[in-house]
């Protein structure tokens, strides 16, 4: 199997990848503990190509790295790439969201996800991009998942993120979606690596 460094110190997020990659020939491992990437990118995009870059760069292997967040359109798109920087805890992010949206009508918002992959020179080979609609609640609901999760209600499903099991989240999630659609160059085959770490369609 091919190392695969995840641009990331969650042990958690590895294990999310970990079940997204599942027989991909892949061995997926963390980024060196002391090796700090800044997001500067405007795009999830651009900071999911940063990442994956660099640690390839550092490391000399392969390096898969994701960025994500919510996108309120009567936000003009925020929190966006700040998602994260929101507030200090996931309570802090969610009252302040809630705070700013007041009692807007209109609550259609996505979470969107960009995944990249990059070569051991630092090139990237791979990446695309998930989204899923939904709508951001009046106050949360459910006690799974994190982030925004409990006020991200999904109208087809009937459920929050936070409501949901984590296989339909799995199934469903704008992650879930960047991960079912990577594609080499975007448009061919779906993701597959050959145990020796080259690009092909996955076997039979």
């Amino acid at each position: 199997m091919t190392l695969l460094v995840v641009a990331t110190g969650n042990p958690g997020k590895l294990r999310e990848m970990q079940a997204y990659l599942v027989d991909s020939g892949w061995e997926l491992t963390l980024k060196p503990e002391e090796l700090e990437i800044e997001e500067t990118g405007d795009t999830f995009a651009a900071n999911a190509c940063l990442k994956a870059s660099q640690v390839a760069l550092a490391t000399g292997n392969w390096a898969i790295a994701d960025d994500s967040g919510l996108q309120v359109d009567a936000l003009n798109g925020a929190p966006g790439v700040y998602s994260a920087r929101y507030g200090k805890t996931d309570s802090e992010r969610i009252a302040r969201l809630l705070s700013e949206l007041g009692d807007e009508v209109h609550r259609g918002a996505q979470f969107t996800c960009a995944v990249a992959i990059a070569d051991p020179d630092g090139a990237i080979t791979l990446q695309s991009e998930g989204v899923c609609r939904g709508e951001i609640l009046h106050a949360p609901r459910g006690n799974g998942g994190f982030g925004y999760d409990p006020i991200f209600y999904v109208p087809q499903k009937q459920l929050t993120f936070a409501e949901m099991t984590p296989e339909l989240k799995r199934l469903i999630s704008h992650r879930g979606q960047a991960f079912a659609s990577l594609r080499v160059g975007n448009s061919g085959p779906p993701l597959g690596i050959r145990g020796n770490g080259e690009l092909g369609a996955p076997k039979a």
